[in-house]
């Protein structure tokens, strides 16, 4: 496992640094949204409902709509501005009883490991809480804010358990509950009878997430028969071009625009007027394209030799 966080648990005059470990993982079999006919991944755009524009990472910001429409919005100076919890201590602020924690505050969970230097006193408070079978209520800083959690013993391990705020626990609302419910003794005690008939110790490694293993098992089954396919890659746009497939037709571009502009210097200079149905000048070297045209304007007689006596005068000159 990787350390996620790391400080020290301090308590009293005793502080025992520790690091910080996920205790849980999520399992879940996790699929792609594509297209049934090829296979193509499905993108999603930042889209602004109301310009109907893409919108960059760079141009969103945090924005709340109060209860009359207002909408209020926060830049990153804004953001910059609230005061940000930092530090690397878990400050133990009382020791509870465990049977007053609610197990609805609990949220997520995370394994303390103490440094080399820190075994002793880690080992003291743990034994300290499960001697007196209670709790440590802690606040400390985790991702820039300030969280409350308890210290629990699992096994040799001290738990860290992040809690959720009083406020965020939503309470009933159900008018059914309400109601004068008559339970007469001998369904009290049938019921009661139940529980004890299926009463066990509990054990987790006993059950499976059979969803998964379903899944899973549809999987492996595809894979064995040959139901695969390869995985299409993703083509580029023409409005995502690369930048080196650019800069080649750039240059190509600029070799064509050259070699045309070359090939018309060189008409104009033997005297003759450019024709559009002319070869392509690669073809054909330009030396050898002024002296054909030099031959053929020779042999058209008269014109050709008034052209060249107007060009000779133009040399002279």
């Amino acid at each position: 496992m990787r350390a996620m966080w790391s400080g020290a648990v301090s308590f009293g005059l005793v502080s025992v640094p520790i690091k910080l470990y996920s205790a849980t993982t999520n399992h879940d079999i996790r699929f792609h949204q594509v297209h049934g006919a090829d296979g193509g991944r499905i993108r999603y755009k930042r889209t602004c409902t109301v310009c109907g524009e893409v919108v960059e990472y760079a141009d969103i910001v945090k924005g709340y709509e109060t209860e009359d429409g207002e909408l209020i919005t926060l830049d990153e100076s804004d953001l910059d501005s609230l005061p940000v919890a930092s530090g690397h201590e878990i400050d133990v602020v009382e020791f509870v009883p465990a049977d007053q924690i609610d197990p609805l505050l609990f949220d997520k969970s995370y394994y303390l490991e103490p440094e080399t230097k820190a075994a002793k006193p880690y080992a003291l408070l743990r034994e300290a809480l499960a001697e007196t079978d209670r709790m440590a209520i802690v606040r400390f800083a985790l991702r820039q804010r300030e969280s409350l959690a308890l210290l629990r013993v699992r096994d040799k391990t001290i738990v860290l358990q992040t809690m959720l705020w009083p406020d965020e626990v939503r309470e009933p609302d159900f008018d059914i509950l309400e109601q004068d419910i008559e339970l007469r003794p001998q369904e009290k005690q049938m019921a009661a009878s139940l529980i004890e008939s299926m009463g066990a110790d509990f054990d987790p490694t006993e059950f499976h997430d059979e969803y998964r293993d379903a899944v899973v098992e549809l999987i492996e089954s595809k894979k064995e028969h040959g139901d695969t396919k390869p995985a299409p890659v993703e083509q580029k746009r023409d409005d995502e071009g690369d930048s080196m497939t650019d800069l080649l037709s750039a240059l190509q571009a600029s070799v064509e625009a050259a070699r045309g502009s070359s090939g018309k210097k060189a008409a104009t200079k033997a005297g003759a007027e450019p024709q559009e149905t002319q070869e392509p000048a690669e073809e054909k070297p330009a030396r050898t394209r002024r002296s054909t045209t030099r031959r053929k304007k020779a042999d058209e007689g008269e014109d050709g030799a008034e052209k060249k006596t107007t060009t000779r005068k133009r040399r002279t000159a």
